[in-house]
């Protein structure tokens, strides 16, 4: 637990300084076709940068340091469920500026706007869960496991 607050602290710092916590910026960052702020090209290059190393690295290694096994996405199915949820989401980016880690650390500015967020985002995924609880059996959820 005190790795895992570390790192979401580090994580939450690196979002606070590569200006993902500011709304108007994010949406400035999403208008490519008005008045288009290019400055958070560099902080998806490092992300990406970084994804991509990490799982070349796990490639590598026999376990995590800190888990039994890694927990790596399975799923390479693009269905229906993917690219409705995959558009809302860009929406409600777009709409608000924020998605959902930059929300969680904006919590910690007191910005009301964040806690809206973040209160409208759990109630999507408490109503998530039970739309999926009530899928007929076998139903596939949008990343293609078997929802049991």
């Amino acid at each position: 637990m005190i790795t895992a607050l570390g790192l979401g602290l580090i994580f939450g710092l690196g979002l606070a300084l590569s200006g993902m916590l500011d709304p108007a910026r994010v949406r400035g960052f999403l208008d490519v076709g008005g008045a288009w702020d290019p400055s958070l090209v560099f902080v998806l290059g490092g992300a990406v940068t970084v994804s991509a190393l990490g799982y070349q690295l796990v490639r590598r290694l026999p376990r995590p340091a800190l888990a039994e096994t890694f927990q790596i996405p399975a799923g390479r199915r693009i269905d229906r469920p993917l690219i409705a949820g995959s558009a809302l989401f860009g929406i409600g980016w777009g709409l608000s500026g924020f998605c959902p880690g930059p929300a969680v650390a904006a919590l910690s500015t007191g910005a009301l706007p964040a806690a809206v967020f973040v209160a409208a985002m759990l109630l999507g995924m408490t109503a998530h869960r039970i739309v999926v609880r009530h899928e007929p059996r076998g139903a596939t959820s949008g990343i293609g496991r078997q929802i049991s």
